[in-house]
Protein backbone atom coordinates (compact mmCIF):
# COMPACT_ATOMS: atom_id res chain seq x y z
CA UNK A 1 0.00 0.00 0.00
CA UNK A 2 1.22 3.86 -0.87
CA UNK A 3 0.72 5.27 2.74
CA UNK A 4 0.99 9.16 3.90
CA UNK A 5 2.52 8.38 6.85
CA UNK A 6 5.75 7.61 4.75
CA UNK A 7 6.24 11.21 3.84
CA UNK A 8 6.82 11.80 7.37
CA UNK A 9 8.68 8.60 8.23
CA UNK A 10 10.61 6.82 5.36
CA UNK A 11 14.19 7.54 4.17
CA UNK A 12 17.55 9.38 5.58
CA UNK A 13 15.62 12.59 6.21
CA UNK A 14 13.04 11.52 8.30
CA UNK A 15 15.27 10.53 11.18
CA UNK A 16 14.46 13.24 13.37
CA UNK A 17 10.58 12.19 13.12
CA UNK A 18 11.66 8.95 13.79
CA UNK A 19 13.94 9.84 16.46
CA UNK A 20 10.97 12.28 18.44
CA UNK A 21 8.65 9.12 18.34
CA UNK A 22 11.48 6.79 19.54
CA UNK A 23 11.20 8.77 22.57
CA UNK A 24 7.65 7.87 23.22
CA UNK A 25 8.53 4.63 22.90
CA UNK A 26 7.69 3.87 19.44
CA UNK A 27 9.88 0.97 17.87
CA UNK A 28 11.20 0.67 13.67
CA UNK A 29 8.46 -1.88 13.34
CA UNK A 30 5.71 0.05 14.69
CA UNK A 31 6.64 2.96 12.61
CA UNK A 32 6.95 0.49 9.05
CA UNK A 33 3.07 0.10 9.49
CA UNK A 34 0.19 1.76 9.09
CA UNK A 35 -0.58 4.49 11.29
CA UNK A 36 -3.67 4.77 12.38
CA UNK A 37 -5.07 7.80 14.31
CA UNK A 38 -7.61 7.20 17.16
CA UNK A 39 -9.58 10.56 17.72
CA UNK A 40 -10.93 10.66 21.25
CA UNK A 41 -13.21 12.61 22.45
CA UNK A 42 -12.91 11.83 26.51
CA UNK A 43 -13.46 14.10 29.27
CA UNK A 44 -13.79 13.86 32.72
CA UNK A 45 -16.65 16.22 33.17
CA UNK A 46 -19.46 14.18 31.68
CA UNK A 47 -20.83 10.81 31.62
CA UNK A 48 -21.21 10.82 28.10
CA UNK A 49 -17.49 10.63 27.30
CA UNK A 50 -16.59 9.40 30.57
CA UNK A 51 -15.60 6.00 28.97
CA UNK A 52 -13.98 6.48 25.84
CA UNK A 53 -10.50 5.95 27.52
CA UNK A 54 -11.78 2.38 27.85
CA UNK A 55 -12.68 1.44 24.49
CA UNK A 56 -9.96 3.50 23.02
CA UNK A 57 -7.71 0.85 24.52
CA UNK A 58 -9.67 -1.90 22.76
CA UNK A 59 -9.70 0.27 19.22
CA UNK A 60 -5.96 0.26 19.52
CA UNK A 61 -5.69 -3.74 20.22
CA UNK A 62 -7.83 -4.09 17.31
CA UNK A 63 -5.82 -2.33 15.07
CA UNK A 64 -2.65 -3.60 16.20
CA UNK A 65 -4.13 -6.87 15.58
CA UNK A 66 -4.78 -6.06 12.12
CA UNK A 67 -1.11 -4.93 11.71
CA UNK A 68 -1.23 -1.23 11.95
CA UNK A 69 0.30 1.15 14.21
CA UNK A 70 -2.44 3.27 16.84
CA UNK A 71 -1.22 6.80 17.69
CA UNK A 72 -4.33 8.39 20.02
CA UNK A 73 -5.06 11.91 20.64
CA UNK A 74 -7.91 13.93 22.22
CA UNK A 75 -9.98 16.65 21.66
CA UNK A 76 -12.37 18.78 23.71
CA UNK A 77 -16.03 18.25 24.61
CA UNK A 78 -18.82 20.37 25.94
CA UNK A 79 -21.77 19.12 28.11
CA UNK A 80 -25.32 20.28 26.67
CA UNK A 81 -26.49 18.37 29.98
CA UNK A 82 -24.22 20.22 32.29
CA UNK A 83 -24.31 23.43 30.87
CA UNK A 84 -27.51 23.92 29.89
CA UNK A 85 -29.87 27.38 31.23
CA UNK A 86 -26.30 28.83 31.74
CA UNK A 87 -23.76 31.29 30.12
CA UNK A 88 -21.93 27.69 29.20
CA UNK A 89 -24.41 26.56 27.17
CA UNK A 90 -23.13 29.17 24.26
CA UNK A 91 -20.30 26.95 24.28
CA UNK A 92 -21.66 24.05 23.06
CA UNK A 93 -22.38 24.63 19.26
CA UNK A 94 -19.29 26.15 18.78
CA UNK A 95 -17.19 23.02 20.13
CA UNK A 96 -18.67 21.74 17.52
CA UNK A 97 -16.60 23.35 15.05
CA UNK A 98 -13.54 23.26 16.96
CA UNK A 99 -13.76 19.35 17.47
CA UNK A 100 -14.05 19.23 13.53
CA UNK A 101 -11.17 21.43 13.17
CA UNK A 102 -8.81 19.74 15.97
CA UNK A 103 -9.04 16.13 14.91
CA UNK A 104 -8.34 17.14 11.12
CA UNK A 105 -5.65 19.47 12.16
CA UNK A 106 -3.65 16.44 13.83
CA UNK A 107 -4.31 14.09 11.13
CA UNK A 108 -3.31 16.75 8.50
CA UNK A 109 0.02 17.29 10.73
CA UNK A 110 1.10 13.64 11.19
CA UNK A 111 0.25 12.34 7.65
CA UNK A 112 -1.72 9.37 9.75
CA UNK A 113 -3.63 7.30 7.09
CA UNK A 114 -6.84 6.48 8.64
CA UNK A 115 -8.52 7.54 11.70
CA UNK A 116 -10.68 6.03 14.02
CA UNK A 117 -13.13 8.47 15.98
CA UNK A 118 -14.61 8.29 19.63
CA UNK A 119 -17.78 10.27 20.19
CA UNK A 120 -20.15 10.50 23.27
CA UNK A 121 -21.82 13.94 23.65
CA UNK A 122 -23.98 15.48 21.10
CA UNK A 123 -21.47 17.89 19.51
CA UNK A 124 -18.76 15.32 19.08
CA UNK A 125 -20.58 12.95 17.14
CA UNK A 126 -20.97 15.51 14.11
CA UNK A 127 -17.56 17.13 14.90
CA UNK A 128 -16.00 13.67 14.30
CA UNK A 129 -17.80 13.31 11.50
CA UNK A 130 -16.79 16.53 9.79
CA UNK A 131 -13.29 15.89 10.48
CA UNK A 132 -13.43 12.57 8.54
CA UNK A 133 -15.52 14.02 5.61
CA UNK A 134 -12.64 16.66 5.46
CA UNK A 135 -9.93 14.14 5.79
CA UNK A 136 -11.71 12.10 3.51
CA UNK A 137 -8.86 8.93 4.69
CA UNK A 138 -10.21 5.51 5.35
CA UNK A 139 -11.79 6.25 8.65
CA UNK A 140 -15.00 5.88 10.99
CA UNK A 141 -16.73 6.77 13.84
CA UNK A 142 -17.93 4.72 17.32
CA UNK A 143 -20.14 6.07 19.40
CA UNK A 144 -19.49 5.35 23.10
CA UNK A 145 -23.30 4.42 23.27
CA UNK A 146 -26.50 4.87 25.78
CA UNK A 147 -26.46 5.57 29.20
CA UNK A 148 -28.91 3.34 31.31
CA UNK A 149 -32.21 4.12 32.46
CA UNK A 150 -31.96 5.49 35.90
CA UNK A 151 -34.76 4.35 38.78
CA UNK A 152 -37.33 6.37 40.41
CA UNK A 153 -40.25 5.86 42.43
CA UNK A 154 -40.40 1.86 40.49
CA UNK A 155 -39.81 2.94 36.97
CA UNK A 156 -37.53 3.90 34.34
CA UNK A 157 -36.44 7.70 34.33
CA UNK A 158 -33.91 9.52 32.33
CA UNK A 159 -32.05 13.76 32.48
CA UNK A 160 -35.25 14.74 30.80
CA UNK A 161 -37.02 13.79 33.73
CA UNK A 162 -34.93 15.83 36.15
CA UNK A 163 -35.14 18.82 33.75
CA UNK A 164 -39.10 18.54 34.05
CA UNK A 165 -39.41 18.42 37.59
CA UNK A 166 -37.36 21.42 38.06
CA UNK A 167 -40.55 22.80 36.65
CA UNK A 168 -42.96 20.20 39.33
CA UNK A 169 -40.85 21.54 41.82
CA UNK A 170 -41.31 24.88 40.54
CA UNK A 171 -44.90 25.03 41.14
CA UNK A 172 -45.50 22.74 43.72
CA UNK A 173 -46.12 19.87 42.21
CA UNK A 174 -42.68 17.60 43.80
CA UNK A 175 -41.38 17.95 46.91
CA UNK A 176 -37.24 19.07 47.44
CA UNK A 177 -36.93 15.44 48.97
CA UNK A 178 -38.60 13.78 45.97
CA UNK A 179 -36.06 16.28 43.59
CA UNK A 180 -33.48 15.06 45.40
CA UNK A 181 -34.05 11.21 45.04
CA UNK A 182 -34.54 11.82 41.25
CA UNK A 183 -31.39 13.84 41.36
CA UNK A 184 -30.06 11.26 42.49
CA UNK A 185 -30.57 7.95 40.94
CA UNK A 186 -31.65 9.61 37.10
CA UNK A 187 -27.99 8.83 35.89
CA UNK A 188 -26.74 5.64 37.16
CA UNK A 189 -22.84 5.57 35.15
CA UNK A 190 -21.50 6.30 32.19
CA UNK A 191 -22.91 6.58 28.57
CA UNK A 192 -24.92 9.66 26.73
CA UNK A 193 -28.18 10.63 27.64
CA UNK A 194 -30.96 7.67 27.55
CA UNK A 195 -33.59 8.63 24.54
CA UNK A 196 -33.96 9.50 21.51
CA UNK A 197 -32.49 12.67 22.38
CA UNK A 198 -29.34 14.42 20.39
CA UNK A 199 -26.64 11.94 21.14
CA UNK A 200 -28.64 8.73 20.34
CA UNK A 201 -30.51 10.45 17.16
CA UNK A 202 -26.75 11.24 15.59
CA UNK A 203 -25.40 7.95 16.51
CA UNK A 204 -28.34 6.44 14.14
CA UNK A 205 -28.19 8.65 11.69
CA UNK A 206 -24.56 8.12 11.21
CA UNK A 207 -24.98 4.00 11.32
CA UNK A 208 -27.36 5.32 8.06
CA UNK A 209 -25.17 7.34 6.39
CA UNK A 210 -23.13 4.00 6.44
CA UNK A 211 -19.89 6.24 8.18
CA UNK A 212 -20.57 4.01 11.65
CA UNK A 213 -21.14 0.20 11.34
CA UNK A 214 -24.58 -0.96 11.95
CA UNK A 215 -25.58 -2.04 14.89
CA UNK A 216 -22.41 -1.13 16.57
CA UNK A 217 -23.08 2.44 17.98
CA UNK A 218 -26.56 1.09 19.50
CA UNK A 219 -24.67 -0.90 21.87
CA UNK A 220 -25.02 0.31 25.75
CA UNK A 221 -21.92 2.05 27.39
CA UNK A 222 -21.59 -0.17 29.72
CA UNK A 223 -22.64 -3.61 27.77
CA UNK A 224 -19.52 -5.75 27.49
CA UNK A 225 -20.11 -6.01 24.55
CA UNK A 226 -18.91 -2.77 23.82
CA UNK A 227 -15.19 -3.77 24.28
CA UNK A 228 -15.89 -6.54 21.59
CA UNK A 229 -17.04 -3.51 19.35
CA UNK A 230 -14.07 -1.06 19.96
CA UNK A 231 -11.74 -4.07 19.30
CA UNK A 232 -13.32 -5.01 15.95
CA UNK A 233 -13.83 -0.86 15.21
CA UNK A 234 -9.77 -1.05 15.22
CA UNK A 235 -9.04 -4.16 12.95
CA UNK A 236 -12.32 -2.33 10.42
CA UNK A 237 -10.39 0.68 9.78
CA UNK A 238 -7.37 -1.51 8.31
CA UNK A 239 -10.17 -3.04 5.74
CA UNK A 240 -11.07 0.02 5.12
CA UNK A 241 -7.18 0.90 4.15
CA UNK A 242 -6.84 -2.43 2.07
CA UNK A 243 -9.62 -1.12 -0.04
CA UNK A 244 -8.91 2.25 -0.03
CA UNK A 245 -13.08 3.22 1.03
CA UNK A 246 -12.76 6.72 1.96
CA UNK A 247 -15.91 8.60 3.41
CA UNK A 248 -16.40 10.62 0.36
CA UNK A 249 -17.30 7.54 -1.44
CA UNK A 250 -20.05 6.89 1.47
CA UNK A 251 -21.37 9.92 2.43
CA UNK A 252 -23.12 10.63 -1.15
CA UNK A 253 -26.52 12.20 -1.48
CA UNK A 254 -28.66 9.13 -1.32
CA UNK A 255 -27.11 8.30 2.15
CA UNK A 256 -27.63 11.68 3.54
CA UNK A 257 -31.54 10.80 2.57
CA UNK A 258 -30.91 7.38 4.56
CA UNK A 259 -30.20 9.44 7.94
CA UNK A 260 -33.07 11.71 7.35
CA UNK A 261 -35.27 9.13 7.12
CA UNK A 262 -33.95 7.08 10.26
CA UNK A 263 -34.41 11.02 12.49
CA UNK A 264 -37.99 10.89 10.67
CA UNK A 265 -38.80 7.16 12.14
CA UNK A 266 -37.35 7.26 15.28
CA UNK A 267 -38.68 10.82 16.09
CA UNK A 268 -35.35 12.53 16.53
CA UNK A 269 -33.94 15.46 17.61
CA UNK A 270 -34.30 18.72 15.70
CA UNK A 271 -30.13 19.26 16.02
CA UNK A 272 -30.21 16.56 13.45
CA UNK A 273 -31.12 19.40 10.51
CA UNK A 274 -27.73 21.37 11.71
CA UNK A 275 -25.89 18.79 11.75
CA UNK A 276 -26.55 16.62 8.60
CA UNK A 277 -26.95 20.54 6.31
CA UNK A 278 -22.85 21.07 8.31
CA UNK A 279 -22.01 17.27 7.18
CA UNK A 280 -23.41 17.79 3.78
CA UNK A 281 -21.46 20.78 3.75
CA UNK A 282 -18.07 19.57 4.79
CA UNK A 283 -18.49 16.85 1.69
CA UNK A 284 -19.16 19.36 -0.88
CA UNK A 285 -22.91 17.76 -1.19
CA UNK A 286 -26.24 20.06 -1.64
CA UNK A 287 -28.51 19.39 1.14
CA UNK A 288 -31.03 22.17 1.71
CA UNK A 289 -33.88 22.35 5.18
CA UNK A 290 -36.49 21.99 2.57
CA UNK A 291 -35.22 18.49 2.38
CA UNK A 292 -36.30 17.64 5.50
CA UNK A 293 -39.48 17.98 5.36
CA UNK A 294 -39.97 16.20 2.04
CA UNK A 295 -38.53 13.13 3.52
CA UNK A 296 -40.39 13.86 7.03
CA UNK A 297 -43.67 13.51 4.43
CA UNK A 298 -43.10 10.24 3.10
CA UNK A 299 -41.62 8.42 6.49
CA UNK A 300 -44.10 6.90 8.94
CA UNK A 301 -43.19 7.67 12.98
CA UNK A 302 -42.04 4.16 14.52
CA UNK A 303 -40.21 4.10 17.31
CA UNK A 304 -42.13 4.87 20.40
CA UNK A 305 -38.74 6.66 22.35
CA UNK A 306 -38.60 8.94 24.61
CA UNK A 307 -38.89 12.19 25.17
CA UNK A 308 -42.24 11.82 23.01
CA UNK A 309 -42.45 8.42 24.03
CA UNK A 310 -42.06 5.48 26.71
CA UNK A 311 -38.97 4.08 25.51
CA UNK A 312 -35.30 4.53 26.09
CA UNK A 313 -32.29 3.99 23.98
CA UNK A 314 -31.47 0.50 25.42
CA UNK A 315 -34.96 -1.05 25.04
CA UNK A 316 -34.57 0.13 21.61
CA UNK A 317 -31.16 -1.81 21.41
CA UNK A 318 -32.75 -4.41 23.54
CA UNK A 319 -35.95 -5.07 20.75
CA UNK A 320 -33.61 -5.37 17.53
CA UNK A 321 -31.11 -1.86 17.18
CA UNK A 322 -31.13 0.44 14.55
CA UNK A 323 -30.60 -3.18 11.92
CA UNK A 324 -34.19 -3.88 12.53
CA UNK A 325 -35.21 -0.01 12.01
CA UNK A 326 -33.73 0.12 8.49
CA UNK A 327 -35.30 -3.24 8.00
CA UNK A 328 -38.25 -1.36 8.51
CA UNK A 329 -37.45 1.22 6.14
CA UNK A 330 -36.77 -1.55 3.54
CA UNK A 331 -39.29 -2.59 3.26
CA UNK A 332 -41.37 0.47 2.94
CA UNK A 333 -39.24 1.57 0.51
CA UNK A 334 -37.85 4.30 1.98
CA UNK A 335 -33.92 3.55 1.68
CA UNK A 336 -31.94 3.67 -1.14
CA UNK A 337 -30.95 0.34 -0.28
CA UNK A 338 -27.49 0.00 -2.43
CA UNK A 339 -25.46 2.77 -0.34
CA UNK A 340 -22.07 1.57 0.91
CA UNK A 341 -21.23 1.10 4.56
CA UNK A 342 -17.85 0.71 6.39
CA UNK A 343 -18.47 -2.55 6.60
CA UNK A 344 -17.78 -3.63 3.34
CA UNK A 345 -21.78 -4.27 3.01
CA UNK A 346 -24.41 -2.01 1.53
CA UNK A 347 -27.09 -0.66 3.99
CA UNK A 348 -29.86 -3.58 2.14
CA UNK A 349 -27.13 -6.13 2.98
CA UNK A 350 -27.15 -5.02 6.45
CA UNK A 351 -31.17 -4.53 7.03
CA UNK A 352 -31.18 -8.23 6.01
CA UNK A 353 -30.07 -9.56 8.83
CA UNK A 354 -31.81 -7.71 11.03
CA UNK A 355 -33.24 -9.98 14.70
CA UNK A 356 -36.57 -8.50 16.02
CA UNK A 357 -36.97 -9.36 19.77
CA UNK A 358 -40.58 -11.69 19.95
CA UNK A 359 -42.99 -9.29 21.48
CA UNK A 360 -41.14 -5.95 21.51
CA UNK A 361 -43.39 -2.70 21.34
CA UNK A 362 -39.98 -0.18 20.91
CA UNK A 363 -40.63 -0.07 17.21
CA UNK A 364 -43.79 -0.53 15.64
CA UNK A 365 -44.82 -2.69 12.51
CA UNK A 366 -45.21 -0.53 9.47
CA UNK A 367 -48.85 -1.54 9.15
CA UNK A 368 -49.63 -0.01 12.87
CA UNK A 369 -47.37 3.51 12.89
CA UNK A 370 -47.62 5.71 15.87
CA UNK A 371 -48.17 8.63 12.72
CA UNK A 372 -47.97 8.25 9.07
CA UNK A 373 -45.17 11.04 9.13
CA UNK A 374 -41.95 11.39 10.05
CA UNK A 375 -41.03 13.15 13.90
CA UNK A 376 -39.47 16.94 12.02
CA UNK A 377 -41.20 18.88 10.18
CA UNK A 378 -40.05 22.47 8.72
CA UNK A 379 -42.48 25.70 8.98
CA UNK A 380 -41.91 29.27 6.77
CA UNK A 381 -43.76 32.07 7.15
CA UNK A 382 -43.62 35.35 7.36
CA UNK A 383 -41.64 34.88 10.84
CA UNK A 384 -39.46 32.63 9.39
CA UNK A 385 -38.61 32.95 5.61
CA UNK A 386 -35.29 31.44 5.46
CA UNK A 387 -37.17 28.56 7.59
CA UNK A 388 -37.91 26.89 11.59
CA UNK A 389 -37.93 23.03 12.52
CA UNK A 390 -40.46 21.85 14.57
CA UNK A 391 -40.73 18.41 16.25
CA UNK A 392 -44.29 16.45 16.11
CA UNK A 393 -43.04 13.50 18.06
CA UNK A 394 -45.04 13.50 21.30
CA UNK A 395 -47.38 15.82 20.52
CA UNK A 396 -50.44 15.74 18.15
CA UNK A 397 -51.20 19.43 18.34
CA UNK A 398 -51.31 21.14 14.74
CA UNK A 399 -52.72 24.46 15.18
CA UNK A 400 -51.70 26.76 17.39
CA UNK A 401 -52.60 31.18 17.54
CA UNK A 402 -52.03 33.31 20.70
CA UNK A 403 -50.16 36.22 22.01
CA UNK A 404 -46.77 36.50 22.08
CA UNK A 405 -44.49 36.94 25.58
CA UNK A 406 -41.00 37.83 24.46
CA UNK A 407 -38.05 37.59 25.69
CA UNK A 408 -34.39 38.86 24.82
CA UNK A 409 -32.77 36.20 26.48
CA UNK A 410 -33.40 32.55 27.74
CA UNK A 411 -32.69 33.17 31.35
CA UNK A 412 -35.77 36.25 31.16
CA UNK A 413 -37.55 33.32 30.01
CA UNK A 414 -36.79 30.92 31.96
CA UNK A 415 -37.40 32.87 35.46
CA UNK A 416 -41.04 34.03 33.94
CA UNK A 417 -41.68 30.27 33.56
CA UNK A 418 -40.74 29.78 37.21
CA UNK A 419 -42.73 32.77 38.61
CA UNK A 420 -46.00 31.52 36.97
CA UNK A 421 -45.97 34.37 34.28
CA UNK A 422 -46.71 32.06 31.41
CA UNK A 423 -50.58 31.37 31.35
CA UNK A 424 -51.88 28.47 28.96
CA UNK A 425 -52.63 30.68 25.59
CA UNK A 426 -49.36 31.57 25.03
CA UNK A 427 -46.51 31.58 22.65
CA UNK A 428 -43.24 32.12 24.35
CA UNK A 429 -40.90 33.73 22.05
CA UNK A 430 -36.83 33.99 22.62
CA UNK A 431 -34.44 35.79 20.41
CA UNK A 432 -31.24 36.84 20.05
CA UNK A 433 -29.88 33.27 20.67
CA UNK A 434 -29.24 32.31 17.47
CA UNK A 435 -26.04 31.51 15.99
CA UNK A 436 -24.52 34.63 15.53
CA UNK A 437 -26.85 36.42 18.30
CA UNK A 438 -26.21 34.06 21.24
CA UNK A 439 -23.60 33.40 19.69
CA UNK A 440 -23.75 29.93 19.79
CA UNK A 441 -27.44 29.20 19.49
CA UNK A 442 -28.08 27.45 23.23
CA UNK A 443 -30.31 24.70 23.43
CA UNK A 444 -33.83 25.69 25.31
CA UNK A 445 -34.13 22.67 27.65
CA UNK A 446 -34.50 24.68 30.75
CA UNK A 447 -37.35 26.45 29.55
CA UNK A 448 -39.01 23.71 27.54
CA UNK A 449 -38.87 21.09 29.97
CA UNK A 450 -39.85 23.89 32.82
CA UNK A 451 -43.05 24.97 30.70
CA UNK A 452 -43.80 20.82 30.93
CA UNK A 453 -43.07 20.33 34.31
CA UNK A 454 -45.63 23.39 35.22
CA UNK A 455 -48.78 21.40 33.50
CA UNK A 456 -48.51 23.84 30.09
CA UNK A 457 -46.73 21.16 27.74
CA UNK A 458 -49.83 20.69 26.01
CA UNK A 459 -51.50 24.81 26.40
CA UNK A 460 -47.72 26.62 25.30
CA UNK A 461 -46.33 27.24 22.36
CA UNK A 462 -42.87 28.56 21.74
CA UNK A 463 -40.24 30.00 19.43
CA UNK A 464 -36.73 30.81 19.24
CA UNK A 465 -33.92 31.63 16.45
CA UNK A 466 -32.02 29.46 19.32
CA UNK A 467 -32.12 25.57 19.58
CA UNK A 468 -34.00 23.06 21.49
CA UNK A 469 -32.58 19.98 23.42
CA UNK A 470 -33.22 16.20 21.90
CA UNK A 471 -35.39 16.06 24.67
CA UNK A 472 -37.56 18.71 24.41
CA UNK A 473 -40.92 18.32 23.32
CA UNK A 474 -44.31 19.75 23.14
CA UNK A 475 -45.16 22.73 20.40
CA UNK A 476 -41.80 24.33 20.03
CA UNK A 477 -40.35 26.28 16.51
CA UNK A 478 -36.41 26.23 16.95
CA UNK A 479 -33.92 27.70 14.53
CA UNK A 480 -35.98 30.43 13.27
CA UNK A 481 -33.98 32.02 10.44
CA UNK A 482 -33.19 34.75 9.62
CA UNK A 483 -32.35 34.84 13.24
CA UNK A 484 -32.64 38.33 15.26
CA UNK A 485 -29.39 39.56 15.02
CA UNK A 486 -29.16 39.14 11.34
CA UNK A 487 -32.20 41.09 10.98
CA UNK A 488 -34.75 38.27 10.99
CA UNK A 489 -38.19 39.54 11.48
CA UNK A 490 -38.42 37.83 15.09
CA UNK A 491 -37.14 41.10 15.64
CA UNK A 492 -40.16 42.77 15.59
CA UNK A 493 -42.31 40.44 17.34
CA UNK A 494 -43.96 42.64 20.59
CA UNK A 495 -45.71 41.46 23.53
CA UNK A 496 -49.35 40.71 22.60
CA UNK A 497 -48.87 40.24 18.84
CA UNK A 498 -50.51 37.01 17.63
CA UNK A 499 -48.60 34.05 16.15
CA UNK A 500 -49.92 30.96 14.28
CA UNK A 501 -48.82 27.78 13.84
CA UNK A 502 -49.94 25.84 10.92
CA UNK A 503 -48.39 22.53 10.68
CA UNK A 504 -50.66 20.86 8.17
CA UNK A 505 -49.78 24.46 5.94
CA UNK A 506 -46.11 24.46 7.32
CA UNK A 507 -46.24 27.82 8.00
CA UNK A 508 -45.30 30.59 10.93
CA UNK A 509 -46.69 33.51 11.09
CA UNK A 510 -47.36 36.53 12.88
CA UNK A 511 -51.25 38.12 12.09
CA UNK A 512 -49.14 41.36 10.89
CA UNK A 513 -48.70 42.41 7.17
CA UNK A 514 -45.46 42.72 5.77
CA UNK A 515 -45.24 46.28 5.58
CA UNK A 516 -45.70 46.70 9.37
CA UNK A 517 -43.45 44.38 9.66
CA UNK A 518 -41.09 46.03 7.68
CA UNK A 519 -41.84 49.26 9.75
CA UNK A 520 -41.16 47.61 12.94
CA UNK A 521 -37.72 46.10 11.67
CA UNK A 522 -36.50 49.78 10.56
CA UNK A 523 -36.95 50.83 14.16
CA UNK A 524 -35.41 48.38 16.09
CA UNK A 525 -32.21 48.49 17.83
CA UNK A 526 -29.68 45.46 17.84
CA UNK A 527 -28.20 44.44 21.29
CA UNK A 528 -24.49 45.50 21.73
CA UNK A 529 -22.50 41.95 20.88
CA UNK A 530 -21.70 40.13 24.38
CA UNK A 531 -18.69 38.97 22.86
CA UNK A 532 -16.44 40.46 20.53
CA UNK A 533 -13.17 39.01 20.97
CA UNK A 534 -11.86 35.28 21.44
CA UNK A 535 -13.44 32.13 19.83
CA UNK A 536 -17.08 33.36 20.70
CA UNK A 537 -16.30 36.82 19.42
CA UNK A 538 -14.72 34.89 15.87
CA UNK A 539 -17.57 32.34 16.22
CA UNK A 540 -20.31 35.46 16.07
CA UNK A 541 -18.27 37.19 12.92
CA UNK A 542 -18.41 34.15 10.67
CA UNK A 543 -21.38 31.43 11.67
CA UNK A 544 -23.57 30.88 8.65
CA UNK A 545 -27.37 30.90 9.26
CA UNK A 546 -28.95 28.47 11.02
CA UNK A 547 -30.53 27.07 7.52
CA UNK A 548 -27.29 26.62 6.69
CA UNK A 549 -26.05 24.23 9.31
CA UNK A 550 -24.92 27.21 11.61
CA UNK A 551 -21.38 26.12 10.07
CA UNK A 552 -18.03 28.77 10.06
CA UNK A 553 -16.55 29.78 6.98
Amino acid sequence: MKLKSHELLVGPGRAPARAMLKAVGFTDEDLSRPIIGVANTWIEVMPCNFHLRRLSERVKAGIRAAGGTPIEYNTIAVSDGISMGTEGMKASLISREVIADSIELVARGHLFDGVVALSGCDKTIPGTVMALARLNVPSLMLYGGSIMPGQFQGHDVTIQDVFEAVGKHASGRMTNEELKDLEDHACPGPGACGGQFTANTMAIAFEFLGISPMGRNGVPAMDNRKDDVAFDCGKLVMDLLKQDLRPRRIITRKSLENAIAAVATTGGSTNAVLHLLAIAREAGLKLTIDDFDKINRKVPLLADLKPGGRFAAADLYAAGGTTLVAKRLLDAGLLHGDQPTVTGRTIEEEAKGAKETPGQQVLRPLSNPIKPTGGLVVLKGNLAPEGCVVKVAGHSMTHFRGPAKVFDREEDAFVAVKAGQIKAGDVVVIRYEGPSGGPGMREMLGVTAAIVGAGLGDSVALLTDGRFSGATHGLMAGHVAPEAVRGGPIAAVKNGDIVVFDIPKRRLDLELSQKDIKARMKKVKMPVPRYSSGVMGKYARHVSSASEGAVTS
